[in-house]
């Protein structure tokens, strides 16, 4: 294979022909393997990217007194507010019966943190039967589509890592029953030296492509089909779709679709809409959802410290924190929003200085001590301030978010197991069940709660007999019908 001029002087134009070094020593099936991933790169975005990321540093974090407290619909504590509340779930659940609402399902990470080989969301996470996310989040789906006489699409965006895993994974499990699945694959970006923006080569003939963060799920999901076939925009408008849930798999306690947020995000009108928790410290990793100069905004908690540290600790007469809105990554969406922004907006590219293995110019593989590389990547949230109208809902976080993260410690397997538990021993108290306890409340044995047997308290009520006394691991799956006393 002989290489064409054009793209060496592409290449070259850009700075970047040192990307070809290695080309004589690479088989057929290598360099197509390179070509093709130099092709995919856009060299004049990347060297736009180079010029503000890379050689100018300075993050775009917005001075102190731009900042302002947001709105946001409180967990409701009062008769009216309940009421207000429940009519939001009635519009909520319309929507679903109408067959108007897809779930987008974020899952292109790796369990390399948890020391597991694989797509994050297969990780077994279930706290007696070892149901992976995947299952989890599937069977909320399938009973939440029984429940209201529509079944709900479910999207699934992957890695160019993970893709083929994730798919079998589903097909091993006959696809835990949904009607309708699809996979989309995330977009990538190159990784470029820190010092001099130079592309780097994570082999000789393969070039240091990393995702483009969560916000380019918005652009991958316009992206036509492998085989050139419809977008699953294009389809999600074929099949009557215009809301989308979107959430990302490392959460198992989402309440997928809930029909009380995506009430609240309909009776506004809202083309973007969040669940937050009221942020426990003021360095809790989660982003903040503020105003700036009067419009929504994120500000990311690695841009909060140290430039808007005294805003970010600063506390209200009550005690709590004033920006106290932390985003996590539970959104709705309106497709038509989607695609005006597709049309007119790109969201903004962020730096993330990260290791990154590279091949050097001798052609020695180098794994850097330190961070050597800065990656790219888009975020969902910053859609926000270019919604014309939005909607923010607080949750409990005891009840919807506990992410699975880190191999021990918080945001564990271990943590998250006994947060399941603990929501799921709290349903079978309010339906007249008596659960042993600690003495600091929480349970000393798994307890899980299949969906597909129930899909909240309310309906685990309906039916459990009163009198159960639960003393040991209890998991309640699909096949039961009723407990006994």
């Amino acid at each position: 294979m002989s290489l064409d001029p054009f793209l060496v002087s592409r290449l070259a134009a850009h700075g970047q022909e040192h990307l070809l070094r290695f080309w004589k020593d690479l088989d057929e099936p290598a360099r197509e393997r390179l070509l093709a991933d130099v092709r995919s790169i856009d060299f004049g975005e990347l060297e736009c990217l180079v010029a503000a990321l890379v050689r100018d540093d300075e993050t775009s974090v917005p001075d102190a007194e731009r900042v302002a407290p947001i709105d946001v619909f409180g967990l409701p504590r009062t008769d009216a507010e309940r009421v207000e509340r429940r009519r939001a779930a009635e519009a909520g659940a319309a929507l679903l019966a109408a067959g108007e609402v897809g779930v987008v399902l974020v899952a292109g990470g790796s369990g390399t943190r948890l020391g597991f080989d694989g797509p994050k969301g297969t990780y077994p996470i279930g706290p007696v039967t070892a149901a992976s996310l995947f299952q989890i989040h599937a069977e909320k789906i399938v009973a939440l589509g029984r429940r209201h006489g529509k079944p709900l699409p479910l999207y699934v965006m992957t890695s160019p890592e993970n893709h083929e895993a994730t798919v079998r994974f589903f097909d091993e499990h006959h696809r835990f029953g949904l009607s309708h699945v699809r996979f989309f694959v995330q977009g990538q970006v190159p990784a470029v030296d820190r010092a001099t923006g130079k592309v780097l080569l994570a082999e000789k003939g393969r070039v240091a492509l990393s995702p483009d963060g969560h916000g380019g799920t918005l652009t991958a999901l316009a992206a036509p089909a492998p085989d050139g076939g419809p977008s699953c925009l294009d389809e999600m408008r074929a099949r009557g779709v215009r809301t989308l849930f979107y959430f990302q798999v490392d959460n198992p306690l989402v309440k997928i679709a809930d029909p009380a947020f995506l009430g609240l995000h309909r009776l506004a009108n809202a083309e973007m809409s969040f669940k937050v928790v009221e942020k426990v410290t003021p360095e809790e990793k989660v982003g903040v959802v503020v105003r700036v100069d009067g419009k929504p905004q994120v500000i990311e908690y690695s841009d909060l410290f140290p430039k808007l540290a005294e805003l970010a600790e600063k506390r209200a007469p009550e005690g709590n924190l004033e920006l106290w809105a932390g985003s996590i990554a539970i959104h709705v969406l309106e497709r038509s929003f989607i695609e005006r922004l597709l049309g007119a907006h790109a969201l903004p590219f962020h730096r993330a200085v990260k290791k990154v293995p590279y091949v050097d110019e001798s052609g020695k593989k180098v794994e850097p001590t330190a961070p050597n590389a800065v990656k790219f990547e888009r975020f969902i949230f910053d859609a926000l301030p270019l919604a014309q109208r939005w909607t923010l809902v607080e949750t409990d976080r005891a009840v919807e978010f506990e992410p699975l993260k880190n191999a021990t410690g918080p945001d564990s397997p271990a943590t998250v197991r006994q947060r399941m538990s603990d929501l799921f021993a709290g349903w079978l108290e309010r339906a007249g069940a008596s659960v042993a306890r600690r003495p600091d409340g929480s349970v000393p044995f798994g307890i899980e709660i299949s969906p597909l047997f129930a899909l909240d308290a309310a309906e685990l009520r309906d039916k459990l007999e009163p009198g159960r006394v639960v003393d040991g691991p209890l998991y309640l799956g699909p096949d039961e019908m009723l407990l006994p006393r």
